[in-house]
């Protein structure tokens, strides 16, 4: 390509600005400028055009110009950020913008961003990041939507009907699952629009032709995001997995529960993409003994089961949260002490809990008035664990504890999420949650 036909002159609300294709061509193909130009990135027009005009704010287009040609990221004073990332989602480079913004994720450089008062009465319930880094509040009946300008969007409001769990298809896109009120017979899972809270459709629970009325509960996705499971309570004693395709809406596939397992009342499910099974947790207090499973949907079968049932537990061995390292082949499990346990899912028939007390930060400390249960996350082969009023990383064959994000503000952490390449700290009290971002690399 010559030096003159790379050359692009753009006049932007009466203001001229002239770059190369190949600065454009850093917008990627995506990109409104990507669709200016060919696979060569040549320009698509009259070869007499010298000049295109672009009827757009010309203060935030150089801006965007001066991320294309750099990489970084300068607003000036005079510039309000909330229009240069309105800009940029109108010419396709919103991600180049939040990739300037803050660095890619990494749990051990994490600094607090900001902290936001929720909208709505009482305490949160749990907090979901969304891949774009936005997130949603779980309040309730009631389930507040952030983009990842942390603006609140309208509320999805289930009126009066309790939320169990809600998970992101994508930054447009949130499922819920509640009792199933929701549809009168329908699972109680729906999919809705996260810009402004409108429901898209319902998924129904069918069984030999008959709809079944299901409380759904907790959610998981598959990698692709078009399948959704969720754990499902039946009026009569019926308890599964359902499975639905999150394109159509349809019911693909249920599991019904094993005698003596509890796969209905599962506090948490995590999709296995290498071995494509489905990780199925019921864990203390919802019943009082735990169960973990492995199922394989393809083969209709329980693939790897442990429980506690028989085995001598004392409070310090009381399950809280498991989690599937599949590059370990373990399963991670946590108590309220912040221990953290190791199984074997190599073993066929479980495994016993191999305990490790050097993550505890709680040892001989005063537990608060009104304790969180501990989470578990794993995030690009770091390991994260909520305890009190802190979240706490591990890194290394041996998950050695490393860095602990603590505000005290706010009560104990009751939820946490990670997404987008930020991590979301929901607290028990003052309805608050964290914002925790990566910085990004000195410029030198």
């Amino acid at each position: 390509m010559g030096i003159q036909r790379d050359r692009v002159r753009f006049n932007v609300g009466g203001r001229v600005f002239e770059t190369t294709a190949t600065t454009l061509a850093n917008a990627g193909r995506n990109s409104v400028f990507g669709a200016m130009f060919d696979d060569n990135w040549s320009l698509q027009s009259d070869a007499t055009t010298t000049e295109h005009f672009i009827d757009r704010n010309p203060d935030c287009f150089a801006v965007i110009l001066d991320l294309l040609r750099t990489g970084e990221l300068y607003i000036p004073a005079n510039v309000p950020e909330k229009l240069v990332y309105r800009e940029a989602l109108f010419y396709g480079v919103l991600d180049h913008v939040r990739e300037a913004k803050w660095g890619p994720f990494d749990g051990n450089r994490l600094r607090l961003a900001r902290s936001t008062t929720g909208r709505a009465p009482g305490d949160g319930t749990a907090i979901r990041a969304a891949p774009d880094g936005g997130c949603c509040v779980v309040h309730g009946s009631m389930v507040h939507v952030y983009d990842w300008m942390m603006e609140e969007h309208p509320p999805i409001n289930l009126d009066y009907q309790r939320v169990n769990d809600a998970g992101w298809i994508d930054s447009g896109k949130i499922v819920i699952s509640a009792c199933e009120r929701l549809g009168r017979g329908d699972g109680g899972l729906g999919l809705f629009n996260a810009s402004n809270g409108e429901l898209r459709y319902k998924f129904h629970v069918r069984h030999e032709n008959q709809n079944k009325s299901f409380t759904a509960g907790a959610l998981s996705f598959s990698s692709d995001h078009n399948l959704i499971f969720s754990s499902c309570k039946g009026r009569s004693n019926e308890y599964g997995i359902g499975v639905w395709d999150q394109i159509t809406g349809k019911q693909t596939d249920f599991f019904y529960e094993p005698p003596g397992w509890s796969l209905g009342d599962a506090d948490k499910l995590q999709w296995l993409q290498g071995t494509n099974c489905l990780l199925v947790s019921t864990l203390f207090p919802r019943k009082d003994n735990c169960y973990i499973s492995l199922l394989d949907f393809r083969a209709k079968n329980m693939v790897w089961s442990w429980s506690d049932i028989g085995a001598p537990i004392s409070d310090e061995r009381r399950v809280r949260d498991a989690i599937a390292m599949e590059e370990t082949s373990s399963v991670c499990v946590v108590n309220e002490y912040e221990d953290l346990g190791f199984m074997d899912l190599r073993s066929s028939a479980g495994s016993s809990v191999r305990w490790s007390s050097r993550s505890r930060l709680m040892k001989g400390g005063k537990m608060p008035d009104e304790p969180c249960y501990p989470k578990l996350a794993l995030h690009q082969g770091q390991l994260f664990s909520s305890m009190n009023d802190s979240v706490s990383v591990f890194c290394g064959p041996d998950w050695v504890l490393t860095l602990r994000l603590r505000r005290s503000y706010g009560g104990s952490i009751c939820d946490f999420s990670i997404g987008g390449d930020r991590l979301f700290a929901l607290h028990s009290e003052e309805n608050v949650f964290d914002v925790w971002e990566t910085p990004p690399p000195p410029i030198l």
